[in-house]
């Protein structure tokens, strides 16, 4: 196997981390308000992803820094193509962990509402404007022979970044990132908390599923991509299961559907080469002689030697790490109010 096609796999494994991991992250920052009718089942929702989330954005510098590393020609058409909307995701990262992180530092209902609103804000933006930065890239990009992205439509030279999101794929993808993330984080909610709290995330999941499903099938008439049907399928999985009370089989069925989608966008186009043998990365909307192939975009053997080098070393750890933390924060978050104990003084007394 080629090292370009061996890094390109491992590319493609970094965003499907990011997304499916991120994914129940995103769904879980804007149900929070949604489903936790009191202070104590926000609270809850945001303890089951307060361990993680921070792990779980590791995977985004991972997948950056591989498409850097291995096909910097594909990184440079990426960024330079959506420098806006990548700056604005950036910022909203920040300000979801903000939110995350600095709720619990300041004991006032008013307080933790504003950061509840600034988190449910921003994972409501981060999991459309991600979708529709998935959708430009099956639309592809108005790339030159040379590279140069050209400026299209009404907004002129800053239309290099915006104009691509208002394309009917970019609209598309937001939508379905949006209710992906959705049930992604219902089926989440439901396996790590108790209570009304996952009653109502199951719930969700059986109502909000059937609508995904409907667009999944539309995305697969409109890209004829066969991932997309087993993920329309994946979904009825995770509506049944959430029906029928099976958590951990929801959450299952919904992370294959997310990995299963992000993996049919980045090999949306690799077979629009294979009569010339070149695999397509991304495509151009200006015409083949614009595409960033596999082979062009591909970093020097040697820079693909050492990275690979690096990455045997690397990799596994990160993956083994993760994993364990999962493994320690397994458990369950009650969504009711803490229980008060009684005080030792009261406890010495009743046993007297």
């Amino acid at each position: 196997m080629e090292l370009s096609v061996l890094w390109f796999g491992i590319a493609v494994l970094a965003w499907v981390l990011f997304f499916v991991l991120e994914g129940f992250d995103f769904g879980v920052g804007f149900l929070g308000p949604l489903l936790g009718r009191t202070e104590a089942e926000r609270g809850a929702a945001v303890r089951t992803v307060g361990p993680v989330w921070d792990g779980n954005e590791v995977w985004l510098v991972a997948a950056i820094g591989v498409t850097f590393a291995a096909f910097p020609d594909w990184y440079a058409a990426l960024l330079s193509g959506l420098y806006l909307p990548m700056i604005a995701l950036l910022l909203l990262l920040a300000v979801r962990g903000v939110a995350i992180e600095f709720r619990g530092k300041h004991d006032t209902a008013r307080w933790r509402n504003r950061c509840d609103a600034a988190l449910a804000a921003s994972s409501l933006l981060l999991a459309g404007t991600w979708g529709a930065v998935l959708g430009v890239l099956v639309s592809g990009l108005a790339l030159s022979p040379g590279g140069e992205v050209h400026a299209q439509g009404w907004l002129g030279g800053l239309g290099r970044s915006l104009d691509p999101l208002f394309g009917p794929w970019a609209v598309l993808g937001g939508f379905a990132g949006v209710l992906l993330t959705t049930v992604h984080g219902a089926t989440f909610l439901a396996l790590r908390t108790t209570g009304v709290l996952r009653q109502r995330a199951r719930r969700l999941t059986v109502a909000t599923a059937p609508a995904l499903l409907v667009v999944a099938l539309a995305l697969f008439i409109a890209a004829g991509h066969a991932v997309v049907v087993a993920a329309a399928a994946l979904l009825g999985v995770a509506a049944v299961a959430a029906w029928r009370r099976a958590e951990a089989l929801a959450f299952a069925a919904t992370t294959l559907a997310v990995a299963g989608s992000v993996v049919a966008v980045f090999t949306a186009h690799l077979q629009t080469g294979a009569g010339t043998g070149a695999w397509v990365l991304l495509r151009s909307t200006l015409g083949p002689s614009g595409d960033v192939t596999l082979g062009a975009a591909a970093a020097s053997p040697a820079a693909l030697h050492l990275i690979t080098v690096a990455g045997v070393v690397i990799l596994p750890g990160v993956i083994a790490y993760q994993a364990w933390s999962y493994w320690v924060f397994r458990r369950r978050v009650a969504s009711g109010p803490a229980r008060r104990t009684a005080r030792p003084a009261a406890v010495g007394r009743a046993v007297r």
